[in-house]
């Protein structure tokens, strides 16, 4: 499958991958500031969360 043909999560992914990589960071401080985004944008999936 090609990049443009694929979902847009997947070529969200692969992006992130790409601009995470470039920084050289421990795979733990990656993975751990990820979760911190995965809450913040679970919160923006609750209906009672300001816009």
């Amino acid at each position: 499958m090609s990049l443009e043909n694929a979902p847009d999560e997947v070529k969200l992914a692969v992006d992130l991958i790409m601009l995470l990589e470039n920084h050289d960071l421990p795979a733990e401080t990656v993975l751990k500031a990820l979760e911190i985004v995965r809450r913040d944008f679970e919160g923006k999936l609750r209906p009672d969360s300001a816009p």
